[in-house]
């Protein structure tokens, strides 16, 4: 194989190695050693998660009008980008050796995009390996050229005086190229987000849903979506025994139905255990990739409760190391649609059923809080809104994949549903955390049509309607002020949340429709 229609010279080129050959070059030149149970664990250096500050997208005149420009995607223009691609090319010149992964992103044939990732670390190979859905032998030897290129060069500096950067590191998108160049960050998790980025851009083009949610099916072919933010729970409700994972993070709704973009999981793995989450703990064996953890020098066993390098400890495997994975990934149309949100104030309901007008408000909203020990200075709750539930890869206005989202819903008679994994008689320092065990009783319940012909009650300030009976769920549970023992405090705190609610949709309120903005608080 040879890159030079990229200007790479170099001729030492692994394209596609199994596993065993990346985990004999990671140990030998990438300082990796391999964990008790057969991982391949790894270390990303300096940067251990995103650096969204970073991110650039380059302006062009086909692309301009559609982007949402800001402080997500912020402005780059083609002379930087050429200088950083070069910048890449030539440290890709003085490398002894480089990997090209070719996968597809995206299940559905009649949709999947070709991606190609150079880079020159081992265990970036695999993890996009692990990330991505790999051809086999005849579709590798037809692959032709790629629709996309990642250029990882991660372990080389770009050039802060030029453009709009700020810093060593580059995470740049160029749509008019199709390319994407890594410099100054080894997180791994940059190139998996990239290619979403690039999805959340391609499929509103066709008509298409990109979503950042996880998807499972029932044994009736019943689909239901999770979105939520970190913490709320999406990975751990959508992974349960009665029902197939179609995927865990990243998903597409089609005319055909939903399918999973990615051909692996990136999981969490702070205090992992095998008690709390089994299906992930016993993936992490040869072949998946452990970024950033730390184990006994002696017997290699992983201390998952050890955050000194970082609490954003990962796992990448591929999707069949979940016994419950559904292969290939893709479902039918949604029946559920289920909002995910960790109400550290304690004033949302556990469940509610959402109008059409309330799911795209809390849609584009996002929320979910922030609690003490999150970040640093927080030390009470504060509210946290990520449009869609993914705003740092959003690349059209958020309205345009809540549009995308409302007609889908529309079409297929999909309900909506709010569910809080926050919570209840009080606030964070006051109240006690949803017991999970109601939390699961209450997405069965949603899967099983019980909360669809539920009694309804309207909560007067946030005006969600919410059920009163729940099989497995005590009644008093259901309507959260009757939980709080300061009904006064409960009403402040709730009008408290309605105006933050009010204040962050302000931004959306100019492009979106009249009835959206009805669905928030009274």
């Amino acid at each position: 194989m040879h890159l030079s229609q990229y200007g790479i010279t170099q001729t030492n080129i692994l394209r596609n190695p199994v596993a065993a050959v990346l985990y004999a070059d990671a140990l030998a030149h990438d300082d990796a050693i391999i964990s008790s149970t057969g991982a391949l664990m790894t270390n990303s250096g300096l940067k251990t998660g995103r650096s969204p500050k970073d991110k650039r997208v380059v302006e062009d005149p086909e692309t301009c009008r559609d982007i949402w420009w800001g402080n997500i995607n912020i402005k780059s223009d083609a002379e930087t980008f050429a200088r950083n691609r070069q910048r890449a090319v030539d440290y890709f010149n003085m490398c002894e050796k480089l990997y090209v992964i070719d996968g597809y992103a995206g299940w559905d044939v009649e949709y999947r995009v070709k991606v190609r990732v150079i880079c020159t670390r081992a265990y970036h190979a695999l993890f996009m390996s692990n990330m991505m859905i790999m051809p086999d032998a005849d579709e590798l030897q037809d692959f032709g050229e790629p629709d996309y290129v990642i250029f990882n060069a991660g372990k080389f500096p770009c050039d802060p005086k030029i453009g709009t950067h700020t810093s060593n590191t580059s995470v740049t998108l160029n749509f008019a190229a199709r390319e994407f160049v890594i410099l100054g960050t080894q997180y791994a998790g940059e190139m998996k987000k990239g290619i979403f980025t690039i999805m959340n851009y391609l499929m509103p083009k066709q008509g298409i849903v990109s979503m950042h949610c996880s998807a499972n099916e029932g044994a009736d072919g019943d689909v239901s979506l999770f979105f939520g933010l970190s913490g709320t729970g999406k990975t751990t409700l959508s992974a349960e025994a009665k029902r197939k994972l179609i995927g865990d993070d990243e998903h597409c709704w089609s005319n055909r139905g939903v399918f999973n973009i990615e051909g692996g999981c990136y999981a969490k793995c702070i205090n992992l255990s095998r008690e709390s989450e089994p299906e992930i703990y016993d993936a992490i064996r040869f072949g998946t990739v452990l970024e950033n953890v730390v184990a006994d020098p002696e017997t290699r066993e992983v201390d998952y409760t050890d955050k000194s390098l970082t609490e954003n400890t990962r796992a990448a495997y591929p999707l069949q190391f979940i016994p419950n994975t559904k292969l290939p990934a893709v479902g039918g149309h949604p029946k559920n649609i289920i909002l995910l949100t960790c109400d550290a104030f304690g004033v949302l309901p556990p469940v509610s059923k959402l109008t059409p007008e309330q799911a795209m408000y809390h849609y584009i909203s996002g929320y979910t809080a922030k609690v003490a020990g999150t970040e640093v200075g927080i030390k009470e709750p504060v509210p946290d809104f990520s449009a869609c539930y993914g705003a740092a890869f959003l690349v059209w206005h958020p309205t345009k994949y809540a549009e995308l989202l409302a007609e889908k819903m529309k079409e297929h008679g999909s309900n909506a549903w709010l569910v809080n994994t926050g919570w209840a008689g009080g606030g964070y320092g006051v109240g006690k955390r949803m017991s999970i065990k109601h939390t699961r009783a209450i997405i069965d319940a949603i899967h099983s049509g019980e909360l669809a012909n539920a009694p309804l009650e309207q909560d007067p300030i946030f005006g969600l309607y919410v059920p009163t009976q729940c099989s497995g769920v005590p009644v008093e549970v259901l309507i959260p002020r009757n939980v709080w023992l300061d009904k006064e405090a409960y009403d402040a705190t709730a009008r408290k949340l309605a105006d933050a609610f009010k204040a962050n949709f302000e931004k959306f309120a100019d492009c979106a429709a009249p009835e959206i903005v009805t669905g928030g608080p009274m």
